[in-house]
Protein backbone atom coordinates (compact mmCIF):
# COMPACT_ATOMS: atom_id res chain seq x y z
CA UNK A 1 0.00 0.00 0.00
CA UNK A 2 1.64 3.51 -1.01
CA UNK A 3 2.49 5.24 2.01
CA UNK A 4 1.64 8.43 0.70
CA UNK A 5 -1.92 7.41 0.23
CA UNK A 6 -2.19 5.82 3.95
CA UNK A 7 -0.57 9.16 5.24
CA UNK A 8 -3.21 11.44 3.55
CA UNK A 9 -5.93 9.05 4.84
CA UNK A 10 -4.71 9.42 8.22
CA UNK A 11 -4.92 13.24 8.04
CA UNK A 12 -8.15 12.92 6.50
CA UNK A 13 -9.55 10.49 9.20
CA UNK A 14 -7.96 12.52 12.02
CA UNK A 15 -9.72 15.93 11.16
CA UNK A 16 -12.71 13.95 10.22
CA UNK A 17 -12.64 12.19 13.86
CA UNK A 18 -12.14 16.61 15.26
CA UNK A 19 -15.59 17.35 13.32
CA UNK A 20 -17.31 14.65 15.10
CA UNK A 21 -16.21 15.10 18.28
CA UNK A 22 -17.23 18.84 17.95
CA UNK A 23 -20.53 17.83 16.21
CA UNK A 24 -20.86 15.83 19.69
CA UNK A 25 -19.52 18.45 22.11
CA UNK A 26 -22.44 20.76 20.28
CA UNK A 27 -25.36 18.52 20.61
CA UNK A 28 -23.88 17.64 24.68
CA UNK A 29 -24.60 21.11 24.50
CA UNK A 30 -28.08 21.49 22.77
CA UNK A 31 -28.90 18.73 24.89
CA UNK A 32 -28.77 19.62 28.08
CA UNK A 33 -30.52 22.92 26.81
CA UNK A 34 -33.32 21.19 25.64
CA UNK A 35 -33.53 19.20 29.17
CA UNK A 36 -34.11 22.11 31.13
CA UNK A 37 -37.63 22.46 32.11
CA UNK A 38 -40.38 24.05 29.65
CA UNK A 39 -41.14 27.13 30.83
CA UNK A 40 -44.54 27.99 29.00
CA UNK A 41 -45.80 24.19 29.56
CA UNK A 42 -47.04 24.87 26.14
CA UNK A 43 -47.58 21.44 24.49
CA UNK A 44 -46.47 22.28 21.28
CA UNK A 45 -43.55 23.60 23.07
CA UNK A 46 -43.22 20.06 24.78
CA UNK A 47 -43.62 18.49 21.37
CA UNK A 48 -40.77 20.05 19.68
CA UNK A 49 -38.38 19.48 22.39
CA UNK A 50 -39.43 15.80 22.54
CA UNK A 51 -39.16 15.49 18.93
CA UNK A 52 -35.56 17.82 19.12
CA UNK A 53 -34.16 15.34 21.42
CA UNK A 54 -35.43 12.20 19.39
CA UNK A 55 -33.19 13.53 16.43
CA UNK A 56 -30.08 14.88 18.71
CA UNK A 57 -29.97 11.08 20.31
CA UNK A 58 -30.28 9.64 16.80
CA UNK A 59 -27.34 12.16 15.22
CA UNK A 60 -24.73 11.43 18.34
CA UNK A 61 -25.61 7.36 17.92
CA UNK A 62 -24.50 8.17 13.88
CA UNK A 63 -21.41 10.30 14.99
CA UNK A 64 -20.24 7.84 17.41
CA UNK A 65 -20.67 5.11 15.39
CA UNK A 66 -18.55 6.94 12.57
CA UNK A 67 -16.56 7.44 15.42
CA UNK A 68 -15.84 4.14 16.48
CA UNK A 69 -15.12 3.16 12.49
CA UNK A 70 -12.36 6.36 12.48
CA UNK A 71 -10.41 4.72 15.32
CA UNK A 72 -10.70 1.51 13.84
CA UNK A 73 -9.10 2.22 10.63
CA UNK A 74 -6.52 4.83 12.66
CA UNK A 75 -5.62 1.76 14.35
CA UNK A 76 -5.19 -0.62 11.51
CA UNK A 77 -3.15 2.04 10.01
CA UNK A 78 -0.94 1.93 13.37
CA UNK A 79 -0.40 -1.70 13.29
CA UNK A 80 0.13 -1.48 9.41
CA UNK A 81 -3.02 -3.64 8.33
CA UNK A 82 -4.96 -0.44 6.95
CA UNK A 83 -6.24 -1.34 3.13
CA UNK A 84 -6.70 -5.23 3.78
CA UNK A 85 -9.80 -6.65 3.60
CA UNK A 86 -11.25 -8.48 6.72
CA UNK A 87 -12.96 -10.83 4.43
CA UNK A 88 -10.68 -12.12 2.03
CA UNK A 89 -7.28 -10.56 2.93
CA UNK A 90 -6.63 -8.80 -0.17
CA UNK A 91 -5.74 -5.32 -0.76
CA UNK A 92 -8.81 -2.79 -0.93
CA UNK A 93 -8.93 -0.90 -3.95
CA UNK A 94 -7.12 2.78 -3.26
CA UNK A 95 -10.95 4.33 -5.03
CA UNK A 96 -13.32 2.56 -2.52
CA UNK A 97 -10.45 3.82 0.59
CA UNK A 98 -10.84 7.18 -0.70
CA UNK A 99 -14.46 6.97 -0.70
CA UNK A 100 -14.98 5.33 2.45
CA UNK A 101 -11.13 5.69 4.41
CA UNK A 102 -12.52 3.42 7.01
CA UNK A 103 -13.90 0.44 4.72
CA UNK A 104 -13.19 -3.38 6.27
CA UNK A 105 -14.03 -5.06 3.25
CA UNK A 106 -13.24 -4.83 -0.44
CA UNK A 107 -16.16 -4.18 -2.69
CA UNK A 108 -16.70 -8.08 -3.19
CA UNK A 109 -16.95 -9.11 0.15
CA UNK A 110 -18.80 -6.11 1.36
CA UNK A 111 -21.13 -6.95 -1.43
CA UNK A 112 -21.70 -10.73 -0.32
CA UNK A 113 -21.69 -9.59 3.73
CA UNK A 114 -24.66 -7.33 2.59
CA UNK A 115 -26.46 -10.32 0.89
CA UNK A 116 -26.13 -12.09 4.17
CA UNK A 117 -27.98 -9.43 6.21
CA UNK A 118 -31.15 -9.98 3.84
Amino acid sequence: MDEQLIMGVKEKLLEQRERILASLDNQSVDMRNLVKPVESGDEADVASDAIDRTLLDSLGAQDAQLLKQIDGALERIRLNKYGICLGCGKEIPQARLEALPYALLCITCASAEERRRR
